[in-house]
């Protein structure tokens, strides 16, 4: 089964102020100079999930400057023998909503008919740098395996937030916390499960695979002590701690103090002391193994995002990875400053180039010939 964004439309959103093009279920490759406005077109695919999008940005930042009226993308989305006509938009800056099929929808339904995974410049340095954008790393690939990952989400931190201000104003009373303390153990177990059942997903997609690219070792470790796992367990835990969170006034046990270690499988080498190319082939090995099990899971594979995907790739990996994206008949968006970047697809993919002119974003669709083909 098939998965394809076959119909894209821009309107007002980032540099592009129109912007309307047809594309089939092949890879689609987008070329241009720096600042023509080629990531922005995979921001606008990866709205077509939950969430806040590949930039993480806020609806009013997503629109086009110095006009600032809203934004407006409209996609057909062939899903699981089914099209759907999806709409996203935001209002004078107002939150983003969604319409499937006409029908104004929660963004979580996105997740019934669409999954999209991305990897962009910002995660090359996934490894190396703080806990928060590997946390972040595993849930958007736990979300994908679980839809219901982020209501789970958004509950837990919404209790959370409102504990952490009875610690900050120094409240004493056991009262004030236990209904909080409950919903964040009865959430907070959820995240943790459905995180390490995610992680099991791409271990044994990992090694089904024959792949040029490393398999990494995933584990989850606690910034302090280990994780309570039980939702019992989990809620005595914040009982005892209050004490010692009162005087840190915050939060100091909990799903969100998790963070992600990964070892470099056929070397036993941690990932943060791999090389640069190293690190960055052991996240393409992350992204190809969820699209692997997701093609099993959710019966086609995903939308696959991949900003500037050639950078720390030398040719032969580069064709490797092209190599396996056809072979999983996955619809992946690819960006690169020119052609010769996507030369080994050859007619394998469609192409887009991207211009700009007086800050205005083109887009146009390049046929490839016998002379001009990438």
């Amino acid at each position: 089964m098939t998965l394809a964004l076959t119909h894209l439309s821009l309107s007002h959103f980032r540099s592009h102020k129109r912007a309307e093009f047809n594309v089939d279920a092949r890879p689609v490759a987008i070329y241009g100079p720096n600042g023509a406005g080629k990531t922005n077109i995979l921001e606008a695919v990866s709205l077509f999930s939950p969430g806040r999008g590949l930039r993480r940005a806020s609806a009013q930042d997503m629109a086009r400057r110095p006009e600032s009226l809203g934004w407006k993308l409209t996609g057909h989305l062939t899903s699981l023998h089914q099209i759907h006509e999806v709409e996203t938009y935001s209002e004078g800056g107002n939150a983003r909503q969604v319409k499937i099929d006409g029908k104004t929808a929660p963004q979580t339904s996105l997740a019934r008919i669409a999954r999209v995974l991305w990897l962009i410049p910002s995660m090359d340095r996934l490894w190396i740098e703080g806990t928060d954008g590997r946390r972040r790393f595993l849930d958007r690939m736990t979300l994908s395996f679980f839809p219901d990952h982020a209501e789970h989400s958004l509950a837990y931190e919404k209790a959370m937030r409102q504990r952490n201000q009875l610690l900050k104003d120094m409240v004493r009373d056991a009262h004030w916390y236990t209904a909080l303390e409950r919903q964040m153990a009865t959430s907070g177990a959820s995240i943790h499960a459905n995180r390490l059942a995610a992680l099991t997903r791409l271990a044994q997609a990992q090694s089904e695979a024959q792949t040029a690219f490393p398999a990494a070792n995933l584990e989850l470790t606690q910034t302090e002590g280990c994780m309570p796992e039980s939702e019992d367990d989990l809620h005595d835990a914040l009982s005892e701690s209050r004490f010692r969170d009162l005087a840190a006034g915050r939060t100091l046990v909990g799903p969100h103090r998790t963070d992600m270690y990964g070892v470099f499988a056929a070397k036993g080498v941690p990932a943060r002391d791999c090389s640069t190319g190293e690190q960055k082939a052991l996240l393409v090995s992350l992204i190809l193994s969820n699209a692997r099990a997701l093609a099993q899971d959710f019966g086609a594979p995903p939308l696959l995002l991949l900003d500037e995907v050639a950078a720390h790739l030398d040719a032969t990996r580069r064709s490797a990875l092209y190599d396996e994206i056809c072979a999983l008949g996955v619809q992946a968006w690819m960006t690169g400053t020119g052609p010769e970047l996507f030369a080994e697809l050859g007619e394998r993919a469609q192409y887009l180039e991207v211009t700009e002119n007086d800050g205005t974003s083109r887009v146009q669709t390049i046929t490839p010939t016998a002379s001009t083909s990438p």
